[in-house]
């Protein structure tokens, strides 16, 4: 199974998994990310998923362009949408190595919970930076597998059930994996869970 048909398969049961099993850390992320693009004119939202992180994106800047690779994502995620009325966010479909959109378009990125994800950490990081606007801010809050023996071994058992990781981080080699991809981080913070998540605000 490919790493999208992974997220095809798991959209209808991703709030529930995310929520009650690894939720935890949620309400404080959304409280910071909520900060970080507060006041933005345009944002871009990256694997957004079903959009748990967008209605927080949409309270606090003029306009989000909520994205994600999975066709089935994007369909909860416009439900989502439409369903709390968020008329200043626009839902598409589209790849983080990929992205459409114009060269500095955006003021802010937000990558909650990817980076773990993605094959190759580098060209992603690269492709985020070539759609932000010089001293633009990366919000990059992420999952830290190895961050405690309990997400150490939470993080081996979901990877017997298939689960797609491609990287465990700590909270400190999370942020140098983004400076020695050139991103100056601005803010971290961990925030505690069964899997804790590390949040970084950091400009490009």
């Amino acid at each position: 199974m490919s790493d999208r048909d992974y997220w095809e398969r798991h959209a209808r049961n991703y709030d529930a998994s995310l929520r009650w099993v690894l939720g935890r850390p949620l309400p404080r992320m959304l409280e910071l990310a909520s900060e970080a693009v507060h006041g933005k004119r345009k944002v871009l939202e990256v694997a957004a998923g079903t959009g748990i992180v967008t209605s927080a994106l949409a309270q606090t800047s003029d306009h989000v362009v909520a994205t994600d690779y999975a066709a089935a994502m994007v369909d909860a995620l416009e439900q989502r949408v439409q369903g709390a009325g968020l008329e200043n966010v626009t839902c598409e479909q589209a790849d983080i190595y990929a992205l459409p959109y114009a060269a500095g378009e955006f003021d802010a990125v937000v990558a909650a919970n990817v980076l773990h994800l993605v094959p190759d950490l580098s060209a992603a990081i690269q492709a985020l930076r070539s759609v932000t606007k010089p001293g633009g801010v990366l919000v990059a809050p992420t999952f830290c597998h190895d961050e405690t023996r309990m997400s150490w071994l939470v993080s081996r058992i979901l990877a017997v059930s298939g689960f797609p990781g491609h990287r465990r981080f700590t909270m400190q080699s999370l942020r140098g994996a983004l400076e020695e991809n050139g991103v100056r981080v601005a803010r971290a913070e961990l925030l505690p869970g069964l899997i804790p998540i590390g949040f970084m605000e950091a400009v490009f």
